[in-house]
């Protein structure tokens, strides 16, 4: 029936086609509580914003970078660049000055559409390349060649197999690299999507990751103009002071977000809740109590988000167990789904229906799989195949090669377990695996998942210095003085006088997490030190919120 429906959509041009003339008179996108903006009119806005391209001698081929922050417009660009053949490169609004010369000369970037907010970033790039600057707020030319200078656009159908995209990922061991994505690639990806996690005109996104992510670009860009569905965006950033009350508005059906978020959600407001007073924390301690607890602060979360929610969807790195454990207990709508950007992403999903905690679920019927080298605990190297897969990185035929073999396997880096009932079970990264002096294999990701449960941690990496293991902690120092006492102003206004004290708190968390993680983990897995960021300080984060390994030792 879907492959009926959307038998047609093979590039992204036929997509918006399809989708201005299906869904004219729905709702397509708008900020929360801004002017809604059909698909009819959305369709006006690329045809009016492709003719103003044309005209500067933009045209098929040449790319178009994207910098800032979630927009309705940000849609209608990109829009507007595909369908006449152009190259989308989404650029995420919290890269560097430094990154963004790069990246816009690593990718030949010709236009640059930039959000007032971010333009002074931008001011002192100077490429010989980029030739227009376009403000994204009223679509306002502020550099461009002279009229006399402006070559005829180059015209072309566009083909699946043309690019559509580079995406750049977000560098987590020091060096971003351009993936390229065809129009094969994304509008497969969402018709694989839409076959597991039907969407329609009466589904509503609260759009609240980065578009420039491969995970929000596909998934909350263009599965829901595939389905005819509304989208919503912020104009400020989604602090829960924020949106809370946007969730109560706009009554969303459908949210992706990252662990880190819905980890806090849980940690910082549900967590305390639930272990706040003698009685709960007793039943919280018995596995029937904290079911019952679970499934009461479900209905109180669910009631929170807006009341309808059908899609609460996880991704771009794995879920912490105890955060898991709830949305489980409390019949939360989660779903967690894998994938890599090279991929649009999504190769598998556990969708609400059939989630079991630790597991990234089933593979998409169309991507094909296979372990390779697989060791005696049944751990290997995921290799892919799929219609969503890119053809290569960016001007990095070297790297390709290094990843994608003669006979189109995609080696995914991810160290996975395969249950018999088909379940995928990510072990980490296969660069982050340490191996042992007794040629014993350590996955820190397993032992920093132990770390991140612990009370009072925020965070953890786990890495070797001269042959042992080392766990780096960043701890939740608010939890820390709410537990003993001590109050936020007072800490802040006696720093000195209650150093002293925290500080042996902090020792003794070490010693007591030491214990903790040892007793849980095999000999050869043991570490051998705690080390506690200072107060206030963070790890080091790439823009899509992983810790940039690299910077640590690993």
């Amino acid at each position: 029936m879907t492959e009926d429906k959307f038998g047609k959509i093979n590039t992204l041009k036929d997509l918006l086609e399809y989708s201005t003339k299906e869904y004219a008179s729905g709702v397509m996108n708008a900020f929360a509580g801004g002017e809604p903006v059909s698909y009819r009119a959305f369709g006006e806005k690329v045809k009016d914003l492709r003719e103003v391209l044309k005209s500067l001698g933009v045209g098929f081929g040449d790319r178009i970078a994207i910098y800032t922050h979630n927009t309705p417009d940000y849609g209608v660009i990109y829009f507007a660049a595909v369908s006449m053949g152009a190259v989308v490169v989404p650029l995420l609004p919290d890269f560097s000055t430094a990154e963004l010369e790069n990246l816009l000369a690593h990718s030949g970037s010709k236009v640059l559409f930039v959000s007032r907010r971010l333009r002074s970033r931008v001011e002192a790039i100077d490429l010989p390349e980029l030739k227009i600057r376009i403000e994204i707020e009223g679509f306002s030319v502020y550099e461009s060649p002279d009229s006399a200078t402006v070559e005829s656009a180059v015209e072309r159908e566009v083909a699946p197999e043309d690019m559509a995209s580079i995406v750049y990922t977000s560098g987590t061991t020091g060096k971003s690299k351009g993936v390229v994505l065809t129009h094969h690639n994304l509008v497969a990806q969402v018709k694989m999507t839409i076959k597991i996690q039907p969407v329609d005109t009466t589904s509503v996104f609260l759009s609240i990751l980065p578009l420039p992510h491969a995970y929000e670009g596909s998934l909350g860009f263009l599965l829901p103009v595939l389905g005819g569905s509304s989208v919503y965006y912020m104009e400020k950033p989604p602090t829960p002071a924020i949106l809370l009350p946007t969730m109560q508005k706009i009554k969303p059906t459908h949210i992706l977000t990252v662990p880190l978020i819905a980890e806090k959600v849980f940690k910082n407001t549900v967590l305390p809740k639930l272990t706040g007073n003698v009685v709960t924390r007793y039943l919280y301690k018995t596995g029937l109590g904290r079911k019952l607890l679970h499934r009461i602060a479900g209905k109180k979360l669910y009631e929170t988000f807006g009341g309808r929610l059908v899609f609460f969807g996880i991704g771009g790195a794995k879920l912490d167990y105890l955060t898991e454990r709830f949305l489980y207990e409390a019949k939360f709508p989660y779903a967690i789904g894998y994938g890599l950007t090279e991929t649009a992403p999504l190769l598998s999903a556990a969708l609400t229906h059939n989630v079991k905690p630790g597991s990234a679920g089933f593979k998409l019927e169309e991507v094909e799989m296979k372990i390779n080298d697989v060791n005696d605990d049944g751990v290997g190297e995921l290799w892919v195949k799929s219609p969503s897969l890119m053809p290569g990185y960016y001007r990095e035929q070297e790297l390709t090669d290094m990843v994608i073999t003669p006979d189109g396997w995609f080696k995914t880096g991810d160290l996975v377990k395969v249950s018999r009932a088909g379940r995928i079970y990510i072990r980490g990264r296969l660069k982050n695996v340490i191996l042992t002096s007794s040629g014993e294999n350590i996955y820190p990701e397993d032992i920093e998942s132990l770390i991140n449960n612990f009370h009072f941690v925020q965070e953890s990496l786990v890495v070797e210095q001269k042959g042992k293991l080392v766990a780096m902690v960043k701890v939740n120092y608010e939890e820390l003085e709410s537990q003993y006492n001590k109050i936020k102003e007072e800490w802040q206004s006696k720093i000195e006088e209650n150093y002293r004290e925290i500080e042996k708190k902090v020792e003794e968390l070490k010693q007591e997490l030491q214990l903790y993680v040892n007793s849980k983990v095999n000999r050869f897995s043991q570490i051998s030190a705690v080390v506690v960021l200072p107060f206030a300080s963070e790890f080091e984060k790439t823009p899509t919120m992983k810790i940039k390994r690299y910077l640590y030792g690993q």
